[in-house]
């Protein structure tokens, strides 16, 4: 007769998994352990691609595969990730996020370089779907007021608004222990950022 056990301890198993927090993942990356860069990678690409998407305006999607560029840039960074140093909870996806930013605008200067059928003056005119979307001059606020967040809580308005996160992958990003602590965080950052708005006003 099949032993059900098995089963379940498969199950514990894949839960443990699942609930590695960031921070146990990169400590076992920075040891050479190529599965905690595989799940650190597979945690961070699909948020990521929502996130180029949405920041980039539509002429600057259609130059190239936004999602092959944030896979390319994520690539680099994990091939030297033991120079990345985390000094605050969420500091890996800023950190990431910034790599995937950078690889987005150098692809755009190379594609500004090359002869193409974008016209530049008119490329201005149309936003990205994030400024469509708020209008350009509250994301003008919107960033403003970002930048004067703490870190940990500009990561979890990113996190929660930008990459489209679940609370239990913000949990995950932010090394919260459960989804509940994460989804307090995340409503404390909002309030925060629309206090921050208002005083821009």
């Amino acid at each position: 007769m099949p032993d059900d056990r098995g089963g379940g301890a498969l199950d514990s198993q894949t839960l443990a998994v699942s609930v590695e927090t960031t921070t146990d993942l990169l400590a076992r990356a920075r040891q050479g352990d190529a599965a905690a860069i595989e799940r650190l990678f597979a945690r961070h690409l699909k948020p990521l691609q929502r996130f180029a998407r949405g920041r980039l305006p539509g002429w600057a999607r259609e130059l190239a595969d936004t999602d092959d560029l944030v896979q390319d840039a994520l690539l680099k960074t994990f091939k030297r990730i033991d120079a990345f140093e985390s000094r605050h909870p969420g500091a890996l996806q800023a950190y990431l996020r910034q790599a995937v930013l950078n690889r987005l605008r150098d692809e755009l200067r190379r594609k500004a370089r090359a002869p193409s059928r974008v016209d530049v003056a008119d490329a201005d005119l149309v936003g990205s779907p994030l400024e469509e979307a708020v209008g350009r001059e509250t994301m003008a606020a919107y960033e403003q007021a970002l930048a004067r967040l703490k870190p940990e809580e500009r990561e979890a308005v990113i996190g929660r608004l930008e990459m489209g996160f679940s609370y239990d992958e913000l949990a995950l990003a932010l090394d919260k222990p459960t989804a509940d602590a994460a989804r307090k965080a995340a409503q404390r950052a909002l309030v925060r950022l629309a206090e921050e708005m208002q005083r821009e006003q």
